[in-house]
């Protein structure tokens, strides 16, 4: 068996979805900017994370689930997963971002898994406050290194994809290493560079 870790904002999703989120309520400029400094490494993410969150605080938890089902695929990612799965590889997503992005993501391209943090909300409106599996800098490899112990996967048989600070943890647990149109201080750690929005050049590098 064979493992493949994908990245979700900004690699599975043309796009971030925390940015999405603060759009709806006219503060995507001010979250957009901490988002950027966080994938670039400027920003503590559990920090980054919890200060964009609580500025949520209010949006209605429906519409949240709205926009998170309709977030826009990366190119190449409805063929990517097949193709890989056809490979003998489990096909995985991480994220930092948030499960009613990532599990629509999930079925909409059948991947194996997911895991993602939770957006807590309370009487049908986020709180501004958030919980879950990819909170912290470490978190990505911390998971990766459980999930290898559980399948039984070795380095050598894993790929990562990724294009932030925070997918940094994962690669050291890869042999197949992509930064994908990524961040320099993720592309100084990859053996793979893609600069093109379509994720099926990773196929070439296989």
């Amino acid at each position: 068996m064979k493992l493949a870790v994908f990245d979700f904002d900004s690699t599975l999703m043309d796009g971030e979805t925390i940015d999405f989120l603060a759009q709806e309520i006219g503060i995507g400029e001010k979250v957009a900017k901490i988002t950027e400094e966080a994938m670039s490494g400027k920003l503590d993410f559990f920090e980054s994370l919890t200060t964009r969150v609580a500025l949520l605080e209010g949006l209605k938890y429906s519409k949240a689930e709205e926009i998170c089902k309709k977030l826009p695929l990366m190119k190449g990612a409805k063929e990517i997963i097949p193709a890989l799965q056809k490979k003998g590889y489990k096909v995985i997503c991480f994220s930092g971002g948030f499960r009613i992005g990532t599990t629509p993501a999930k079925e909409k391209l059948g991947i194996d898994a997911d895991f993602s943090n939770v957006l807590h909300h309370k009487n049908g409106f986020l709180t501004g406050l958030v919980g879950g599996d990819m909170m912290f800098d470490y978190s990505k490899g911390d998971m990766i290194q459980r999930i290898q112990g559980l399948l039984g996967v070795t380095k050598a048989d894993t790929l990562v994809v990724g294009d932030g600070a925070n997918d940094r943890s994962m690669f050291k647990y890869a042999d197949k290493k992509v930064a994908f149109c990524a961040h320099d201080i993720l592309k100084k750690e990859a053996n793979i560079i893609i600069e093109e929005k379509d994720l099926t050049k990773i196929l070439d590098h296989i």
